[in-house]
């Protein structure tokens, strides 16, 4: 009995003590990391704007300012939509802390300039009228040399098997138009330049995913009739289509 115990462990199949040492290809296969193009997140044309959202947006055909920020506040509103980006308001904050803190340096200055004698008060009066120029001189020169031409600095944070944080921000401005007009017509409206800057990257910033820089422009007539109402789904459809490319890693 043993040895014919013995002759049947023998009689196994080489190929099934093979096929239980070897591992299948599919247990061996390495797991390539997800690509940048499946981790894409939604754009801002993927999110619908219903018409009943929109409040009906009218300014002088005539004043280039006007037209300007017209759009400038058209793509804030785009933009910072829940689905999208949180707006970052960096720019605003340190314009209006600098602001803030040279009006109460020039009230302080003042009230001590009333209450005390005008020779003794004048060593600190003038201390303070100092200090008020220096804050002003400052706040005017980070509007013009850091913030620019800054309408929208954004940011959003997403989940797709890692996090995915996208950075944007957005400049814009008056192209002047060829002949000056008091009415607005293709021939003669000046136009509105946007541009884009996208990053989007993974592990606190040390991995990038995509990177676009777009920049385009368009007439203000393109956007707005003859009495100054504005094409809004028109206008958005544009900056989105300017966006997504910038979230495609495209550069213009």
């Amino acid at each position: 009995m043993a040895r014919s115990k013995k002759v049947s462990e023998l009689d196994i199949p080489s190929s099934a003590t093979n096929n239980a040492r070897t591992p299948s290809p599919s247990a061996s296969r390495t797991r390539s990391p997800p690509s940048p193009e499946s981790e894409r997140p939604v754009g801002p044309l993927s999110v619908a704007v219903s018409s009943t959202n929109r409040d009906v947006v009218k300014v002088n055909n005539a004043n280039a300012t006007e037209l300007k920020n017209a759009c400038d506040d058209a793509v804030k509103r785009y933009l910072s939509r829940p689905e999208l980006f949180k707006q970052i308001h960096l720019h605003t904050d340190v314009r209006l802390g600098l602001g803030w803190l040279s009006v109460f340096v020039a009230a302080g200055t003042a009230l001590y300039g009333y209450k005390i004698d005008f020779e003794t008060s004048k060593p600190v009066v003038s201390i303070g009228l100092v200090i008020y120029i220096f804050l002003t001189v400052v706040q005017t020169l980070y509007a013009y040399f850091i913030e620019g031409n800054t309408i929208f600095v954004g940011k959003r944070k997403s989940f797709s098997k890692r996090i995915i944080t996208e950075r944007i921000h957005l400049t814009s401005s008056t192209i002047p138009a060829t002949q000056s007009s008091t009415s607005l017509s293709p021939s003669n409206s000046p136009s509105y330049q946007l541009a884009v800057s996208y990053v989007r990257s993974t592990n606190g910033g040390k991995s990038l995913l995509a990177k676009g820089r777009t920049k385009a422009a368009q007439t203000y007539s393109s956007f707005f009739d003859e009495q100054g109402t504005m094409d809004q789904e028109r206008f958005e459809r544009w900056v989105g289509e300017l966006v997504e490319q910038g979230m495609d890693g495209k550069s213009a």
